[in-house]
């Protein structure tokens, strides 16, 4: 079932087709995000396409709602990121930026508040307990650029490509430099950033950024496979592992091992730990009570 997503203290009954829905133009009712959740997989569908998906603020308040909603959602054991139309997310809407320079503090108010929110969306995104991955279709650039690199897994279409184009209009991709330097090389990184041209799939994937490159119109149903196999490990432990992988990347050597023997310690005193070993051992499936 696919409807629109719901704020994070509503719920929706709305159905909608996937296929009409994502060759609407996102205007009048049209949601501008759409959710489709099957067997502990929830798939978010960006719903802009005649704006090439660009981060408005409503947007952006869609998906820090959803995600809000999601975290605390037992029924959601891994998250699909996709879009409609062509482009994946062409970032932020400059359009609506460019409309407050006419605020009587020239727009620095609802700039402040634009970038604030989506840098705490990016930051939802990689605390969120389930797993996200991206499914890129087409071109995601800037602040889409950066969606990506946020999310925990990619798989992209070979048609997709990647890009920090904001030095080619004055404007540094300095908020996305963040999530993206902590993907990729140091020098593909400053590549990126100070030529602001775009790089393809191949290339993403040998920077650092997706984990594959499949064939065009095939990325969806390949995130949403990966989604399923890792949907069916224990959500605890995936919990547990995603939170404590970032939380060790930045940390020095040995800090990083004193708190994974302690991560580890508390993990094996889980009911969901003792029940998998068990069923390694009894060469069973494990029943996986997510605790």
């Amino acid at each position: 079932m696919t409807m629109p997503a719901a704020p994070a203290n509503s719920k929706s009954t709305s159905k909608t087709n996937p296929k009409s829905m994502s060759d609407s133009k996102s205007t009048g009712n049209a949601p501008l995000l759409l959710r489709e959740d099957n067997d502990g997989v929830c798939v978010l569908t960006l719903n802009r396409p005649e704006a090439r998906n660009a981060l408005s603020e409503a947007l952006l308040a869609a998906l820090s709602e959803t995600f809000a909603a999601i975290t605390g959602d037992r029924s959601v054991r891994a998250v699909v990121l996709a879009a409609a139309g062509p482009a994946f997310c062409s970032g932020h809407d400059l359009k609506e930026l460019t409309a407050h320079r006419a605020d009587k503090d020239g727009g620095h108010a609802f700039f402040a508040h634009v970038f604030a929110t989506c840098g705490a969306l990016m930051q939802k995104i990689m605390g969120l307990p389930q797993p996200v991955i991206a499914a890129i279709q087409g071109t995601a650039t800037a602040a889409g650029c950066e969606l990506v690199a946020s999310c925990d897994l990619a798989i992209a279409s070979a048609r997709a490509r990647f890009g920090t184009p904001g030095v080619n209009i004055g404007l540094f991709c300095t908020t996305p430099m963040i999530p993206i330097s902590r993907n990729v090389a140091r020098k593909h990184a400053m590549e990126m950033l100070l030529t602001g041209d775009l790089i393809s799939a191949e290339d993403a994937f040998r920077f650092g950024l997706v984990n594959r490159v499949v064939a065009p119109e095939t990325e969806r149903t390949e995130a949403i496979a990966l989604a399923h196999k890792i949907a069916s490990k224990s959500a605890m432990t995936l919990a547990i592992g995603k939170r404590a992988f970032y939380r060790q990347i930045d940390m020095g050597i040995a800090d990083a091992y004193l708190y994974g023997a302690g991560v580890m310690v508390d993990n094996m005193n889980k009911q969901d730990a003792d029940e998998g070993i068990r069923a390694f051992v009894e060469k069973r499936a494990a029943d996986w009570k997510d605790c």
